[in-house]
């Protein structure tokens, strides 16, 4: 063998050996957060662990991995996002707008990548649709809301006033009813409001629209989503039409829906971790 093949498979030998080497001496860290666990949110993450792996990042094996849930509580998000910071992970998932909005006012500079957050420059996470040019990023799962009212008046025929219970707090519910109330009067609908600030909030407030409308819709608001079965309970009783934007609603109580996957939202958030 010559002298030239030699030095060849030499370097071949130590190009192959880097990564192996590299990946020894530093795993990398992942850690995400979701506001609550309910069926959405944990497709979404599914959808990036499976994400993950398909690349190669087995959660738990090539990656260090944590998860944790605000069990619906802005104020346990903030301390989970601190918490993650002094970790130093090299990557924060933040599943959710409020766990989004604390992951991102702890850190300027490790990276955070939101997911299943409808509309992000709203929320303040990034300051317009276009790359944000700082260390946020992430997918929405903004819906259009034509497509919605076409399902609803398919549901209930001559409806004329919508139900829709909400959190005044999240931030991403209050934009879906503004823009709801606009898209309605185009059509000439209106839209009854039920704010529900916490989850044991969400039936009293399905309750007071009962004789107010025709038909009730939900958003992928999460103290709603979170205690679904309860706001089902109340529609059942006084014989509303309940309409999702979630399709894992359908299973819970809802009478249809048109909505994202969410497995595949979390999909496409691995990716861009």
């Amino acid at each position: 063998m010559s002298t030239i093949a030699r030095r060849t498979l030499l370097a071949a030998a130590l190009a192959a050996s880097l990564p192996l080497f590299a990946h020894a001496a530093e795993q990398k860290s992942v850690a995400v957060t979701a506001i609550v666990d309910h069926p959405a949110l944990d497709a979404a993450r599914k959808g990036i662990e499976d994400e993950l792996k398909a690349a190669g990042f087995e959660p738990g094996k090539q990656i260090k991995y944590q998860y944790q849930s605000a069990q619906g509580n802005p104020a346990t998000a903030a301390q989970i996002a601190k918490k993650f910071v002094g970790d130093a992970p090299d990557v924060i998932v933040a599943i959710a707008t409020p766990s989004a909005q604390a992951a991102v006012a702890a850190t300027r500079s490790i990276p955070v990548v939101f997911t299943a957050v409808t509309d992000p420059v709203a929320a303040k996470l990034v300051p317009s649709w276009q790359p944000s040019k700082t260390n946020v990023t992430g997918v929405s799962d903004k819906l259009a809301l034509a497509p919605q009212l076409d399902l609803i008046a398919k549901i209930k025929p001559g409806a004329k006033r919508v139900g829709m219970v909400y959190s005044p707090g999240e931030v991403n519910s209050v934009v879906v009813a503004k823009e709801l109330k606009t898209e309605l009067a185009k059509r000439g609908m209106s839209l009854v409001e039920a704010p529900a600030p916490r989850t044991v909030d969400v039936a009293p407030a399905a309750k007071n629209l009962i004789g107010k409308v025709d038909v009730l819709y939900t958003s992928t608001d999460n103290n709603v989503v979170s205690t679904y079965e309860s706001l089902a309970a109340v529609a059942q009783q006084g014989k509303l039409p309940l309409v999702a934007s979630d399709t894992d609603s359908v299973k819970r109580g809802a009478i249809a829906a048109l909505g994202q996957n969410y497995y595949d939202i979390g999909r496409q958030t691995g990716k861009l971790v």
